[in-house]
């Protein structure tokens, strides 16, 4: 057994696919690789529905056990498959909101909240932005108790391309993003008169 293998892994759970029936959602693997690659099914899966069969009869479990099992295992895929589809629709429905703020003088700040969509370590990402734009930047929770990236300095501009650069890498082209800008509401009122 010299040199390399090449080992096929699933398109749906991404074991290779000696080890599908592990994943939980083994229907959908099988389906898989029987559109992907008809040539190896057989040798992993049998076409007969009779093969499927026999080895449920002669084991200890019993015939009864095996439905329940079966039917709790398409419930559990049905509960995966909803589960996916949720994650799926909460992210393309959230926005990521990147507001600018003054701190004192002309000095601003850019906080950045919402990027919990793109499932990288905050902190990571932080660095990044304080690398790239070559200035402070930190995480800290906001009032929902979620993590927000603040920015010192005024990048709202370079900021928002950003965004949207790293929303097409993670392929969330459909997130909204939203400016505010509190620095420039905030000028000189007018005296109120006195009675």
């Amino acid at each position: 057994m010299s040199g390399l293998q090449s080992v096929l892994y699933c398109g749906v759970c991404t074991y290779p696919i000696e080890y599908c029936e592990f994943s939980g959602k083994l229907k959908r693997c099988k389906k898989w690789l029987l559109d992907n690659h008809p040539d190896i099914y057989p040798k992993y899966y049998s076409n007969d529905s009779k093969d499927d069969e026999l080895p449920a009869v002669d084991s200890s479990i019993g015939v009864e056990r095996e439905e329940k099992l079966e039917k709790s295992l398409k419930k559990l895929e049905l509960k995966e498959e909803n589960k996916e589809k949720r994650e799926l629709e909460k992210k393309l429905s959230s926005k990521i909101i990147i507001k600018r703020e003054s701190r004192t003088k002309r000095k601003s700040i850019v906080v950045i909240s919402g990027l919990e969509i793109l499932e990288i370590d905050m902190k990571k990402l932080a660095k990044t932005f304080a690398s790239k734009f070559a200035t402070g930047c930190a995480v800290s929770k906001n009032a929902e108790k979620k993590d927000d990236i603040v920015i010192q300095g005024d990048v709202l501009d370079q900021m928002d391309s950003y965004i949207h650069g790293l929303l097409e890498q993670h392929g969330l082209k459909n997130v909204k993003v939203e400016i505010i800008d509190n620095s420039k509401k905030k000028k000189a009122e007018a005296p109120k008169p006195t009675k």
